[in-house]
């Protein structure tokens, strides 16, 4: 697939005048499991019941920690990941993201400085300005915005000074504005730590004793996604934001978000991308369905999604209608199905008892509509998942497995399918503790190379059935939402 290019961004009803955007902060930490998911929810919350409009964000392909931020700000929590979408999409996307708020708070991902390796980005992945690419420094440089480091300081003392100095000095590009300290012992260790701050001239913009009240319940593949625990989960934020509005120093936080710099831009549009795409499709049948109905995999079982793609698949000229596979049928006179990721094998027993949904999903796939299969998805359409019938669209069974499989991969497409044709290049990511044993795997979707050079082949092709456990966002590969609408449009316009 050629690469993507920046566009001139319209709104669909007229046309979006590039602006600054909204005040902004980034929510950093030295390492992985600081915090900076309760930090930045009950930021999002506290600021939103001070009466700010607030743009919840997040680096990198997580999709259930923007569940989080979007019950705090009462809307969608979005991603920001320059692997998946290419650096010059960043500050677009974020500045469509953020229309009508009035602050943004950006969750980073890992540590601040840690990104995409070098061995995976084949070479192309060394730290530099702005930290490893694809990494929270990076978005931070891209969006103009000032970071909060998140410490976890269970295990510091004086020599946090040093900790500090050394985030401080290693790449001046980056504004560390101050520190939010986590999991405080003691008034005396508070002390200690804002001794230490004040040492290498780092404002402490916030203090959060120790409190088992204030995590969120995890399983293997991290936090539960909010949508799992319903009202659970409303409550949880709701007193996450209050315990952490309480620890920190709103004013000084929203003082910090005003420093910010942020370019320029034009806002990235849905709109303007199916546009742009469709002109290089021009002189290809229309199709036999003018506004093809797209069911959309939803509920408990089935989280994972970008914001970003339902806008393009109608901007694209499709109806996109969700459902719940646990419980409701097939939405009638679906001309196409999109089944994302999640965690089926929670829901097991459900899925496998929605006996009639399940008689459809095979009636869909043996007519040849197009049916685009992401991780959960590809399990759901598997005979059987943890020795539970499923669909029985593909010939093979899942399981869940002790290994966790993670990482970017720069992958081709090796099979026409209603998503890419045959030779397009596409950069994915996989996440995810299961394995699929095939009794009978047709053409492969996707082929890369690991570090070592090794082939290795995954998901497949089948018929309209475009099924793989990689996730790959959609703002990215627009044509790939165009193409996937119309082939639902009907034969003609495949």
């Amino acid at each position: 697939m050629p690469a993507a290019r920046v566009r001139r961004a319209s709104s669909g009803s007229g046309d979006v005048v590039a602006g600054s955007t909204p005040p902004a902060v980034v929510i950093a930490a030295p390492a992985s499991g600081s915090g900076k998911t309760t930090v930045a929810t009950g930021l999002i919350g506290a600021l939103s019941a001070a009466g700010h409009r607030v743009a919840p964000f997040k680096v990198g392909p997580d999709y259930i920690d923007p569940g989080y931020h979007g019950l705090a700000a009462g809307r969608a929590g979005r991603n920001l990941d320059p692997n998946l979408v290419g650096e010059h999409r960043v500050a677009p996307l974020f500045a469509a993201g953020a229309a009508g708020a009035d602050i943004a708070v950006v969750e980073g991902v890992m540590g601040l400085f840690d990104g995409r390796i070098a061995d995976q980005a084949a070479g192309d992945g060394a730290i530099g300005a702005g930290g490893a690419f694809g990494s929270t420094a990076q978005v931070a440089g891209l969006l103009g915005a000032p970071v909060i480091l998140v410490v976890d300081a269970a295990g510091h003392s004086q020599s946090l000074a040093a900790l500090l100095h050394g985030f401080l000095g290693f790449d001046t590009s980056v504004r560390i504005a101050g520190v939010i300290l986590n999991r405080v012992g003691s008034p005396r260790h508070e002390q200690v730590l804002r001794q230490a701050c004040a040492r290498v001239g780092l404002a402490v913009l916030g203090v959060l004793r120790r409190d088992p009240g204030l995590a969120v319940p995890s399983r293997h593949l991290g936090l539960i996604p909010a949508a799992e625990r319903n009202t659970d989960a409303v409550r949880s934020v709701s007193e996450i934001s209050a315990k952490v509005g309480a620890a920190l120093d709103l004013p000084a936080i929203i003082e910090v978000a005003r420093s910010s710099r942020g370019p320029v831009v034009t806002p990235w549009s849905a709109a303007d991308e199916i546009a742009a795409v469709e002109e290089n499709a021009a002189g290809e049948r229309p199709g036999s369905v003018a506004a093809p109905l797209i069911a959309v995999a939803g509920g408990a079982a089935f989280t994972f999604s970008y914001a970003e793609h339902a806008e393009l698949l109608t901007a694209a000229g499709a109806r996109v209608e969700v459902f719940d596979p646990l419980a409701d049928p097939l939405p009638r006179g679906a001309h196409a199905l999109v089944i994302g990721g999640g965690f089926p094998e929670e829901h097991g027993e459900q899925l496998s008892g929605n006996a009639p949904l399940l008689s459809d999903l095979r009636a869909m796939a043996a007519a040849g509509r197009p049916i685009h299969a992401e991780c959960a998805g590809l399990l759901y359409l598997l005979a059987a998942l943890d020795d539970r019938p499923m669909a029985g669209v593909l010939a093979g069974s899942g399981a869940f497995s002790s290994r966790l499989t993670l990482g970017y991969r720069d992958a081709v497409a090796l099979t026409d399918s209603p998503l890419f044709p045959a030779g397009s290049r596409v950069t994915g990511h996989e996440f995810h503790r299961t394995r699929v044993q095939w009794t009978d795997r047709p053409a492969p979707a996707w082929g890369w190379r690991d570090a070592d050079g090794r082939a290795h082949t995954e998901g497949t092709v089948h018929r309209g059935v475009h099924a793989s456990y990689l996730h790959v966002h959609p703002a990215g590969y627009p044509e790939a939402v165009a193409r996937f609408v119309r082939a639902a449009r009907g034969p003609e316009a495949r």
